[in-house]
């Protein structure tokens, strides 16, 4: 049997996916939200237990958390006051992924004019995080805190499908884990109950094609750094 060839809409979907860091305003019918998350849905979960629960921020509701979370930010003890509930990111950074993170976020300084010593610009930046990147819907996702790491890697599929869905209709998205120092803050402003644990955000909407930011294309490793075929 012949495998078939990726059908092209489904490679550019995929290939075109990006982190995008600012939005036009315009906005996205509740109609294509509804959409994309229903095509979402179809993702896999183990026994099919469907872990997310999707919070849909548009308007003033989104405008409302935003301010209050760049006002947490902008507090200098923000870090001491306001701590993350789980470990996204590893304690300790080794070779090689430490240096794809710092050629990452270099990459992206550079192109918005950053220098490495800039604290204050670093900060106004990172800051846009919690305004989404001014698109026009912000998501935030919840899981059961009965869920474990296997339903979290469900979640994960979840959320890849998203972005491709959002990427086949022409929309762009940007995953934010920088919400998750403040999960309380959050979990306030949107009355969740206590069950339920912040897993990320993300911002959804139309890509600002002339912003420097988003001239910013990461690079991926060749597959021989992280394939291995066992066939004898």
């Amino acid at each position: 049997m012949t495998a078939e060839p990726l059908p092209a809409a489904v490679a550019a979907a995929i290939s075109t996916r990006r982190s995008v860091r600012r939005f036009r305003p315009d906005p996205v019918p509740r109609a294509v939200v509804e959409e994309l998350l229903g095509v979402a849905a179809r993702a896999p979960s183990g026994t099919n237990v469907q872990p997310w629960r999707v919070h849909v921020l548009l308007g003033a509701a989104r405008q409302r958390l935003a301010a209050r979370l760049q006002a947490a930010y902008d507090d200098p003890a923000h870090e001491a006051v306001h701590v993350a509930d789980y470990a996204y990111y590893p304690t300790e950074w080794v070779s090689p992924y430490v240096e794809r993170r710092r050629k990452v976020g270099w990459d992206l300084y550079r192109l918005l004019g950053i220098g490495r010593d800039d604290k204050a610009a670093m900060h106004q930046q990172h800051r846009r995080n919690f305004a989404f990147f001014d698109a026009p819907v912000g998501l935030i996702f919840t899981i059961d805190r009965v869920f474990n790491q296997g339903s979290w890697l469900d979640y994960g599929m979840f959320l890849q499908t998203l972005m491709i869905a959002a990427r086949a209709r022409g929309l762009d998205t940007c995953a934010q884990a920088a919400f998750c120092r403040f999960h309380r803050l959050i979990a306030d402003e949107l009355e969740l109950p206590a069950s339920q644990q912040l897993v990320c955000g993300m911002a959804l909407g139309w890509a600002d094609e002339l912003a420097p930011e988003n001239a910013l294309r990461t690079e991926r490793v060749a597959l021989d750094d992280f394939v291995r075929f066992a066939d004898d």
